[in-house]
């Protein structure tokens, strides 16, 4: 059917390219909002009808004879019809939307896909600091960045994962601070325990260790303890090595993995900081005042200039990101997406407004951001806000527990990033359509369950004659399998895996309703062959969305 609506846009484009030179580059059909009125829409009278000083209705009835006369609307199209001020509705011929089963099962797993493109992009999520396990809020981050990577990857596109972490600052000395004080036997409520420190029962666990000289092992990093309570060097580093494995463990269990973790403190070490600063004093884009160096960042459509070195010598936060963004742009990555939360909003204006200013090449709206919203859990219909690991918030992994990583996953996904979302954790156990991971799950493995019934070769269902599909509700179904690559393309292009969600459930949901409408093991065996091969070609298309999202497709349930 791909090819069918291929061969149809480009009768389109020649036609209406005799009518207005430069017409047929916008030659395109809509869906149309009411599925009776026909299988795409085209609203092209319409738009040349001013230009061309015609009336729209008399237009479209030109173009309806002047397409019904070509080879691909003679083949493909049942019915050319005008309707309202101007707008054709094309209705199908059986045997056109009967060519996606064809296509989906020749092309298997690849369905959707588009082919490898020169472009690199580079997708930034996640970069918790080490002070604690990853929360819930990190999880929507894991599953927006991974989900989006996979988007891009089916497009084409050479997708680069990465990690960027605070190894340094106030936080990781609060968190050397507050291991100290446990290894030395104190806790939290006692006297000498600081309102700052962490409280969580894993900052006990990293002081026992510690005080046992274990050594700990992340991606990135090894450390062995010294047992020594006064080596609060040694103390700092083992806790950033024991929470950089925490955090491995989360990233496993949520099935995500990184091509490379990037340290702030390496920006620093190596001179990239002072690089990227004395880069926009060059510029003249810097000024002292108060003792401080700003950045002319209102040059760049800031609300107001940017202190960049404060009056103790010390950087502010965007400065660093500055820098490390120049490396990313050096590394080849013309294309960057940092998915952050919304509380980020406000560094956004600053990082760009220092990226132009530094002068090297960089282009305006570089890099885009994806911003997200926090998640509040409910359990028992109480919301849940503390987690006796964490001693403040809910872990990652105290959802994947409580539930499974598909349910968090496919939850995560399902709203707008910015969006509030609340995780209903009764719901998310639940085997029942109200669910809807296991609600597309389930049709998954329904189908899966035919197939096995039947016992044959899938791919000899490649070649089966399919002009058996005739009913509605296989039409239906073959109309929501033809929509998959063009809702990819838009939503890798929108940065939206909640379009995946919807678009899963939305073909679930066909299938459901023509699972229920007709039986598929019949025992005319042209019928069945063809039932068998539609059926077979939906579960290749919710296996390939769900593996978007990072989500199974299981064969039973």
């Amino acid at each position: 059917m791909l090819t069918v609506k291929n061969e149809l846009l480009a009768a389109l484009a020649a036609e209406l390219e005799k009518l207005s030179p430069g017409a047929g580059a916008k030659a395109a059909f809509e869906n149309p909002k009411v599925a009776a009125h026909g299988d795409y829409a085209c609203t092209a009278a319409m738009q040349l009808a001013k230009a061309l000083k015609s009336n729209p209705r008399q237009l479209a009835q030109q173009l309806v004879d002047a397409l019904l006369a070509t080879p691909a609307y003679a083949q493909w199209v049942e019915a050319l019809e005008i309707a309202g001020p101007g707008f054709l509705n094309v209705k199908l011929k059986a045997a056109a939307k009967q060519q996606i089963v064809r296509e989906v099962l020749e092309a298997g797993a690849c369905f959707g896909q588009q082919p490898a493109r020169e472009e690199r992009v580079l997708v930034e999520f996640v970069s918790a600091n080490p002070t604690g396990p990853l929360h819930v809020g990190h999880g929507r981050q894991a599953a927006l960045g991974d989900a989006i990577c996979n988007l891009f990857q089916t497009q084409g596109w050479n997708v680069h994962r990465e990690f960027y972490y605070n190894d340094a600052g106030v936080q990781i000395q609060t968190l050397a601070n507050s291991t100290q004080l446990r290894a030395k036997g104190f806790k939290p409520g006692d006297a000498e325990w600081p309102e700052a420190a962490y409280n969580g029962d894993y900052i006990q666990d990293i002081a026992n260790d510690f005080l046992a000289k274990k050594t700990v092992k992340a991606d990135d990093r090894s450390f062995s303890a010294s047992g020594d309570v006064n080596d609060l060097d040694g103390i700092r580093q083992f806790a950033v090595a024991y929470l950089r494995h925490e955090q491995d463990l989360d990233l496993q269990a949520f099935q995500v993995k990184f091509d490379h973790y990037y340290l702030e403190s390496s920006l620093y070490t190596s001179g990239r900081v002072e690089q990227a600063v004395q880069k926009l004093i060059d510029a003249g884009k810097t000024y002292e005042q108060d003792g401080a160096l700003w950045l002319r960042s209102t040059d760049y459509g800031d609300d107001k200039d940017r202190v960049m070195r404060k009056s103790d010598g010390g950087y502010t936060y965007f400065v660093p990101d500055v820098a490390y963004h120049i490396t990313k742009f050096e590394r080849g990555f013309g294309k960057v997406i940092n998915i952050q939360g919304t509380d980020h909003h406000g560094t956004i204006a600053r990082v760009r407004a220092g990226l132009q200013a530094a002068n090297v090449g960089i282009p305006e709206g570089y890099p885009d951001y994806v911003l997200h919203t926090m998640v509040r859990v409910v359990k028992g219909g109480e919301e849940v806000k503390i987690s006796k690991r964490a001693g403040s918030y809910v872990t990652l992994r105290d959802l994947i527990e409580w539930t499974s990583k598909d349910a968090v996953r496919f939850f995560l996904l399902s709203r707008k990033p910015d969006t509030e979302y609340t995780f209903d954790v009764d719901l998310a156990i639940q085997q029942n359509n109200d669910n809807p991971v296991f609600y597309v799950q389930y049709a998954h493995a329904r189908i899966c369950s035919v197939l096995a019934a039947w016992g044959g070769d899938v791919a000899s269902l490649k070649a089966v004659d399919l002009s058996p599909l005739q009913g509605p509700q296989a039409q239906a179904l073959m109309l929501q399998l033809a929509k998959y690559p063009e809702m990819l393309s838009a939503a890798a292009q929108d940065f939206a895996p909640h379009d995946v969600t919807f678009y899963l459930r939305e073909l679930a949901s066909s299938y459901h309703s023509y699972y229920d409408a007709e039986r598929i093991l019949v025992d005319d065996e042209a019928v069945k062959q063809a039932r068998l091969a539609l059926v077979a070609a939906t579960a290749q298309v919710l296996h390939n969305g769900l593996a978007v999202l990072g989500v199974s497709a299981p064969q039973k349930m």
